[in-house]
């Protein structure tokens, strides 16, 4: 949420109700910010229009770098900075290398995808996120609606709509850039 403005923020009970719900507000041409939950919910990124995830890439890098890395230190040491004959294998004995290798592509991998993860989210030192509503860890789905200008009619027309679809409003959101 790192958009300024004035929001509403609704509140629903039941998952089936807030995909109800979420395409009636597509429908009505009203404007979601942003979906929050307390479990993940199937079918919500399609209908938030979120696109594929980068972490799975970011991850293949990482361990492409780790791998390299991994099997460039091994050929290095054995080959150029310390080269030593252990019982009878050539210097370059690539199969010895593998559980390094391996290992180092798993580490990179793991470190590229927390650190992407912490990027993206905006999470780590010095996060402050605001709690709509302490029981969205709990039991409830709250939608932050973006309240659009024309204040009156857009606050009936949502009313009339999360009534039909089992939702009630919690409050209004004013959010500034600091």
């Amino acid at each position: 949420m790192k958009k300024t403005g004035i929001y509403i923020s609704a509140s629903y009970s039941d998952e089936e109700n807030l995909l109800r719900g979420l395409n009636r507000l597509k429908e009505k041409k009203m404007k979601i910010v942003d979906v929050f939950t307390p479990f993940p919910v199937h079918g919500l990124d399609k209908l938030m229009g979120y696109r594929r995830s980068w972490l799975p890439r970011v991850g293949f890098i990482g361990g492409a770098i780790g791998a390299a890395c991994g099997f460039g230190f091994q050929a290095w040491v054995f080959t150029r900075a310390y080269p030593l004959v252990f019982g009878g294998k050539p210097y370059l004995a690539i199969p010895s290398f593998i559980p390094v290798t391996f290992e180092c592509t798993v580490l990179f991998a793991a470190f590229a995808m927390v650190f992407a993860f912490l990027i993206r989210s905006g999470l780590g030192p010095g996060a402050k996120n605001r709690i709509l509503d302490e029981r969205i860890t709990d039991d409830r789905f709250v939608v932050l609606i973006d309240e659009g200008g024309e204040q009156e009619k857009n606050h009936d027309n949502l009313k009339k709509i999360l009534g039909e679809t089992g939702g009630e409003i919690l409050e209004t959101i004013s959010v500034s850039k600091k």
